[in-house]
């Protein structure tokens, strides 16, 4: 897959490889240079303003959330993604946003538990580019329980990103949690939508249910598919899960102990990338200690 050279032309979405491959293109300057980035110690932070989440939410409008889709071909869905058929997950959704290039694209994300009842946790190259500490992207918006063009709980413009220090400057550690913004006479994310539950330092060996919103052919983005396997341990810090989710499925949720009942379960990692879009096995980020410091600066924003 190769990046649009700008707006309008072609737009494409975040893929999971390919996200890592971006690296040898142009770099650009931040898509709002207004967004004020900082961070201490581990933690790299953009902030958003009011203004900035206004225009964010004004740029998603439902005829562009599903002309993004439309924008792309990834190729034909793998056989180990299924659509999900069964009790709905709104705690998970879309992930819009305009990347350093300008280009509308998107990635998955899911609500979790936290203080503040208002943290996601996505892919770390969902929010900024890596090794790249002045790439951060603009007009981020989650979309809980995204169904084929619906946002049946609502829109939540992102009004901080966190990500490691070591993804924006080393490209290690992909893994970002961001705060949402209360809508305007809205309730708080988790407040309307629930939330998965997560934890860290859970080794591999574990059966986990891995969710995302591919732009793979027919879905494009419009459905949430699925994969499910047993983790295993991976090298540099990662593990790995049978699945062949593509571009878009970046930042979705691996739920360990999933309920299908309940549509709910623990996050114990996210999408990261594969060997190729839309290859088996997906590589996700071990949550240690860099994520659960991550994680706690987003339940404190």
């Amino acid at each position: 897959m190769s990046p649009s050279p700008s707006r309008g032309v072609r737009r494409t979405v975040s893929g999971l490889a390919t996200a890592l491959l971006a690296l040898a293109g142009p770099l650009l300057a931040p898509a709002v240079p207004a967004a004020a980035a900082a961070g201490t110690g581990q933690v790299a932070t953009v902030t958003y303003t009011a203004a900035e989440q206004s225009a964010a939410l004004s740029h998603w409008t439902p005829a562009r959330m599903k002309q993004v889709g439309r924008d792309v071909d990834l190729g034909r869905t793998g056989p180990l993604s299924k659509p999900w058929t069964g009790k709905g997950i709104p705690s998970v959704g879309r992930l819009f946003f305009v990347n350093s290039r300008g280009q509308d694209t998107w990635c998955t994300a899911s609500a979790v538990t936290s203080g503040n009842r208002s943290v996601i946790m996505t892919a770390a190259h969902c929010a900024r580019l890596g090794s790249s500490p002045a790439n951060t992207y603009s007009d981020i918006v989650f979309v809980p329980g995204y169904a084929k063009g619906k946002a049946p709980y609502g829109r939540y413009a992102v009004k901080a990103t966190m990500t490691p220090r070591s993804w924006a400057e080393n490209t290690v550690n992909d893994v970002a949690a961001m705060v949402v913004a209360t809508p305007a006479k809205g309730k708080r994310l988790t407040d309307a939508v629930g939330a998965q539950n997560i934890a860290f330092g859970r080794p591999a060996g574990e059966r986990v249910t891995a969710f995302g919103y591919p732009g793979t052919t027919p879905q494009r983005g419009e459905e949430l598919l699925y994969c499910a396997g047993t983790s295993q341990r991976a090298p540099e810090g990662e593990q790995r899960v049978p699945c062949d989710l593509g571009g878009g499925a970046s930042g979705g949720p691996w739920l360990a102990g999933f309920d299908s009942a309940t549509g709910k379960g623990t996050v114990v990692s996210v999408n990261s990338h594969g060997e190729g879009n839309g290859s088996s096995p997906m590589y996700g980020p071990t949550f240690d200690k860099t994520a659960r410091a991550v994680y706690d600066a987003a339940q404190r924003g």
